[in-house]
């Protein structure tokens, strides 16, 4: 047992590339996810476990899916701050466009599509499996 646990659902990320970009993450290997402030997505980052498998997506112009990352330590001992250590993944093998997105009948009820200003947001395995192609 290697002590990290699985998620069964995972997780999307959106961050702005200008500011951080996946190919910054994949460049730093690790990285802390904090200051997410609205309440929802606070709430999903506190309870993302160990292992969560994560899907990068850039906002802003980009507004696509781009890599896969993993949660390896989570810090919610600040409920209103929870800091989430992950490291990169590979990019994703076609990266998927909120467009594309929107047109698969899987993210119909996504809050992906729902709320879009949410920045974190929780997956179905289908949809997972769709933007990862496996």
């Amino acid at each position: 047992m290697t002590g990290v646990q699985t998620c069964a659902l995972p997780i999307l990320l959106k961050t702005e590339p200008g500011e951080y970009s996946f190919a910054d993450l994949q460049k730093d290997g690790t990285t802390v996810w904090d200051g997410i402030t609205n309440p929802g997505a606070v709430k999903n980052l506190r309870e993302m476990p160990r292992g969560a498998r994560l899907v990068i997506y850039h906002t802003g112009d980009e507004r696509r899916a781009v890599g896969l990352a993993t949660a390896v330590s989570i810090d919610a001992a600040d409920p209103r701050n929870p800091r989430v250590v992950i490291k990169a993944g590979k990019p994703l093998a076609r990266s998927l466009t909120l467009d594309q997105l929107k047109q698969a009948a899987l993210f119909k009820d996504s809050p992906l599509l729902k709320q879009g200003r949410l920045s974190v947001v929780p997956l179905t395995a289908a949809q997972y499996e769709y933007i990862t192609g496996k």
